[in-house]
């Protein structure tokens, strides 16, 4: 028998309006009550089988997932430009205030609604983190709160809240955030994936890699294998633009056709992959392995908008990075 979970998320509002929607899943309601947006969303779970020790776990709808998403970004002012105080964190990355935020909120109501999955974000300690992705079967949220800081910190707009559920190493559902152009992009596995609710597919192209645009993150990538894309590039433009949840959602929207990047972590990476996959887009490592979430270790990356566009931009690689013929 399914029950039902109810999510309550508020966030302030300077406008005091009320409006309804239906979805095919259930129904949401929103209201304004002193100048605060109540959301209100009915689940119907859906039955998953075939877990480590032969148990069943329901999933939560994706509407509801994103309803958090929404609320823990306007809890934050994601959308507001402005110069922030960051500060560095001892693996060099930038942290703020507002990472730290979001996390806390989306935290929060992910273990109110759904406590059976453990929660992993980006500002926990590292132990900890590789504790959670090491576990026996483990089910857990990937979440990385605010991906692109550095480019938030410095009023750069592209920027994204990504969550992932990671179950016995697969991402079984996802949705990424970007506050700047209020995109909301999401999939479950197996049901496809969706951009602000529409179904959201890769280009059907057959557009010659020649011609493609490829976000190349050079700064992970060995001196060699860079020196060959800058001299020799296979494609037609490149771009790299600071935010891996959004660079894999953008991939999946066609806006790019080719994605490199030489170390990803789960947080960054979860979410996105599984909206490129149900999207119709292909990826692998550097090595051509599959990238699931069974290793906290960083993770390379290859992809495209399909699958034949991949294999062409993985042997171009290959032929072209040293380390592979060794």
């Amino acid at each position: 028998m399914f029950g039902f979970l109810c999510l309550l998320a508020g966030v302030e509002s300077g406008t005091k309006l009320a409006a309804t929607c239906r979805t095919h899943n259930g129904f949401s309601f929103g209201c304004i009550v002193n100048d605060t947006w109540y959301v209100l969303v009915r689940v119907e779970p859906v039955c998953l089988t075939g877990l480590t020790d032969h148990m069943s776990l329901q999933l939560p709808e994706v509407e509801a997932v994103r309803a958090i998403v929404l609320a823990a970004a306007r809890d934050a002012g994601l959308n507001q430009f402005r110069l922030r105080d960051r500060s560095v964190k001892e693996d060099g990355t930038v942290v703020t205030q507002t990472d730290h935020r979001v996390q806390a909120f989306i935290a929060r109501e992910l273990q109110a609604n759904w406590p059976q999955f453990t929660f992993m974000g980006e500002e926990m300690e590292h132990r900890q983190q590789a504790r959670i992705v090491g576990g026996d079967g483990a089910c857990f949220w990937a979440l990385d709160p605010l991906d692109g800081t550095t480019n938030f910190s410095m009023s750069l707009p592209f920027y994204g809240i990504s969550l992932g559920l990671v179950v016995d190493g697969t991402v079984q559902l996802g949705v990424v955030y970007d506050p700047v152009r209020d995109e909301l992009f999401s999939a479950a596995s197996g049901q496809g994936a969706f951009l602000n609710g529409e179904k959201l597919t890769t280009p059907d192209t057959d557009i010659p890699i020649r011609r493609c645009i490829a976000n190349v993150d050079y700064k992970r990538l060995v001196s060699q294998l860079v020196d060959q894309l800058v001299r020799y590039p296979p494609f037609g433009a490149q771009r790299n633009l600071g935010s891996c949840v959004l660079e894999w959602c953008w991939l999946a929207a066609g806006r790019i056709q080719l994605y490199l990047h030489g170390g990803q972590r789960m947080w960054d990476y979860a979410a996105g992959s599984l909206i490129l996959a149900e999207a119709g887009g292909a990826f692998t490592t550097i090595r051509g392995l599959p990238l699931d979430c069974r290793t906290f270790t960083k993770r390379s990356v290859v992809a495209a908008i399909n699958t034949e566009l991949q294999q062409q931009w993985l042997a171009w690689i290959v032929e072209n990075d040293e380390r592979l013929h060794e």
